[in-house]
């Protein structure tokens, strides 16, 4: 059976590749998009480049373009990354790791591909629970992006009867324990995927920040060790290397 063309955003993260993994079961071929948009390392690029060639993609793109022009967040300027914060479920705050429009800039693109792979789906790791409070990860945001994906579109204004389009979110209401625990079932080698806002020159995750939090609660409460590699003098560091 010809499988159905799908375009998935991928950044070489725990999530992101935990839905590459879940699509690839699902049957589907994979046009892969990544992007370089001016963010501090080049570590996630590397990631998901090996995840993209692990997991067969039939194509793996990634788009160039430049998000430091803007600034507004720690990712795409010089401000440091914030690290050992609280991550309360009452903390409504949006943190300045948040980069300003950059769901919807993705998405974007993706729908742009899509159109000339000729793909209804497109694919999105965005989690609504622990997602450290971006607001383009929420339910209405997709929703709001799916509308407008069938009303700008040429597939979308032709196709009658239902969205052309779809954005696919099967992250979207678990949570990373949940993730994990998904990814663990399909295989997924979390070692060769990186979480981290602020990775240390050779890429060891720094542990500290609120994508580090995040992932290495979900392990825990996934009662599994994170593979990945943790700057020694931390927490997450010396547990890495005594599990």
């Amino acid at each position: 059976m010809e499988r159905k063309n799908a375009v998935l955003l991928l950044s070489g993260g725990l999530d992101s590749t935990t839905l590459l993994a879940l699509a690839t079961s699902d049957g589907y071929a994979v046009h892969a998009l990544s992007f370089d948009y001016g963010q501090r390392h080049s570590a996630e690029l590397r990631a998901a480049t090996k995840m993209a060639q692990r997991y067969g993609a039939v194509q793996h793109l990634i788009a160039r373009i430049d998000l430091r022009i803007f600034g507004g967040s720690s990712l795409t300027s010089d401000t440091p990354v914030e690290k050992d914060r609280e991550l309360g479920e009452e903390d409504k705050t949006i943190p300045f790791t948040y980069v300003p429009a950059r769901n919807t800039i993705f998405l974007s693109y993706a729908l742009a591909l899509a159109e000339v792979v000729e793909a209804r789906d497109i694919f999105i790791g965005v989690n609504a629970l622990d997602y450290s409070g971006y607001p383009d990860c929420r339910p209405e945001f997709i929703s709001a992006f799916e509308r407008l994906a069938n009303l700008a579109t040429r597939v979308g204004v032709e196709t009658a009867g239902g969205p052309a389009i779809r954005i696919r979110t099967p992250l979207i209401d678990l949570s990373k324990r949940q993730i994990i625990e998904l990814g663990l079932r399909l295989g997924v080698d979390y070692s060769m995927t990186t979480s981290c806002y602020d990775p240390s020159p050779n890429g060891d995750a720094c542990g500290r920040c609120d994508a580090c939090q995040l992932r290495l609660r979900g392990f825990r409460e996934a009662g599994a060790h994170d593979p990945a590699s943790y700057a020694a003098g931390t927490e997450a560091g010396a547990g890495s290397r005594t599990l």
